[in-house]
């Protein structure tokens, strides 16, 4: 199967004020954000993409269109609202530490799976109709790209959050434990047999090793490599 890179906006006005943003239009990147965002598409520079999906939120084109920028071939972004931000309801524009003092709050942090913003939708829902996107974004690359093609989601803190806590074959309820910073990279190859996490909430280092190594005639295993496996060839491509 192919490979997912999962990005996270750069950083926002709300971010830098502690304001959750929701889905609030007119949210952009500060300068910070665009800093960032700049150093992760230069780490995507080396990797061929064949899409580029986005949530539909103006943070999030812009983070999209950035790695477009970086790959000089045809490649553009679509957009997907499934891959939008959590529709938080009535705590949308408010600030982080008032919200800290709701009786939501804490069920939030301990139990996600149970919490349903007033006005919003559960964290249920939302991982739900968000791991349920990506796989059928993977799958069209792969039917339409081959086994291993690399691509791109781009989306937002608590929806990459609930994609890894998916593959990691992890509760909802511990996916607080997850960090997933502004412009960070994680990576995903789901197969037949289970989902792979290759990396989480990466900031710098070398991404060529995703380059799809030359064809051969031996047949990839999508088992585990009991004791941990080779790991990437030293020319930077994936055996």
């Amino acid at each position: 199967m192919p490979t997912v890179i999962l990005v996270r906006h750069g950083r926002t006005t709300a971010n830098a004020s502690g304001v959750l943003a929701g889905r609030q239009s007119g949210v952009l990147l500060d300068d910070a954000g665009e800093q960032q965002v700049r150093v992760m598409a230069e780490r995507l520079a080396a990797v061929p993409l064949r899409a580029v999906v986005t949530s539909p939120l103006e943070r999030c084109r812009q983070t999209a269109a950035a790695i477009v920028a970086a790959h000089p071939e045809s490649l553009r972004a679509s957009r997907d609202a499934k891959l939008t931000e959590c529709d938080y309801g009535d705590w949308q524009g408010r600030a982080l530490k008032e919200l800290a003092k709701e009786p939501l709050w804490k069920l939030v942090q301990q139990q996600p799976s149970a919490a349903a913003f007033p006005g919003g939708e559960s964290m249920r829902a939302m991982q739900d109709r968000a791991v349920a996107a990506v796989r059928r974004h993977d799958r069209q690359v792969r039917d339409e790209h081959g086994e291993d093609a690399v691509w791109v989601a781009v989306s937002h803190g608590d929806i990459i959050k609930s994609i890894l806590a998916d593959a990691l074959g992890t509760h909802l309820d511990q996916f607080q434990r997850i960090v997933v910073d502004p412009a960070s990279v994680s990576i995903i190859r789901y197969t037949d047999a289970r989902p792979y996490v290759q990396a989480s909430n990466t900031h710098a280092g070398d991404l060529s090793w995703l380059r799809p190594a030359k064809r051969s005639r031996r047949r990839v295993s999508p088992d585990a490599a009991v004791g941990g496996g080779a790991g990437p060839s030293p020319t930077g491509t994936r055996s």
